[in-house]
């Protein structure tokens, strides 16, 4: 026969079990950082940069451009299926509010990959092409672009730097077989059937040892003119 100190004990556990059912369930936070949550399951919030790494950082890139990858989402100039899932029926206003949550985030970069299985004789490759370009086939160096420290340039140029190299790699290839398209004029499409699949595997792999600068964000503008017709103001 149980005691009676086991009966209070199963009286209370039962009250405490049905107070917790019937209890209202929290209140979830109606903000845009609450909304944008499901992004941070794959870009994370800072981003990461390792060997196996592939989702690029969101945040503190220009909202100009993150404004326009959201768009060319949902309209069909770039493809991802999860993307596409995520933004095909949100309007510009919530898209141009997604993009400036995550320019305003201020956040410290996770470390940079160290190691690579590149060759010295890649990795000068693409330093010279980041650099300096390569006038002999028309190729404008990286740098004239998205700025002398590669972190991008406002309104909407994104950094190169802090990403990590199968991203990088994986773009830059799409741009060299014409699966990936921007808005008018498309810069990137006009630099991209320019590279040969060696030229894009030295540039992703130098920028992704590269060190993240202190001061990590975009720059006001571009120091002289833009070497392209779209002066620097489309992704």
């Amino acid at each position: 026969m149980p005691t009676l100190s086991a009966i209070i004990a199963s009286i209370a556990l039962v009250t405490f079990s049905g107070a917790a059912l019937s209890a209202p369930p929290g209140r979830v936070p109606d903000t845009i950082g609450q909304r944008a949550a499901a992004c941070i399951a794959c870009h994370g919030r800072e981003g990461a940069s390792g060997n196996a790494a592939y989702f690029p950082r969101l945040a503190g890139k220009p909202a100009g451009y993150l404004f326009n990858q959201l768009r060319s989402f949902r309209d069909g100039r770039r493809f991802n299926s999860d993307m596409v899932y995520m933004v095909q029926h949100l309007s510009d206003a919530y898209l141009l509010e997604i993009a400036e949550y995550f320019a305003g985030l201020d956040l410290p970069y996770p470390p940079v990959t160290t190691t690579s299985d590149a060759t010295p004789e890649l990795l000068q490759r693409g330093k010279a092409l980041v650099v300096d370009g390569d006038r002999s086939r028309g190729i404008p160096a990286c740098a004239a672009c998205h700025g002398a420290a590669l972190t991008g340039v406002l309104p909407a140029v994104p950094g190169l730097v802090g990403l990590p190299r199968l991203y990088l790699s994986s773009q830059l290839g799409s741009w060299l077989t014409g699966e990936r398209h921007a808005l008018a004029p498309d810069c990137m499409a006009q630099v991209g059937v320019k590279l040969t699949s060696t030229d894009v595997n030295a540039v992703s792999s130098w920028l992704a040892l590269q060190p993240v600068p202190v001061n990590a964000k975009p720059a006001a503008e571009l120091r002289g003119p833009a070497p392209m017709a779209c002066s620097g103001m489309t992704p």
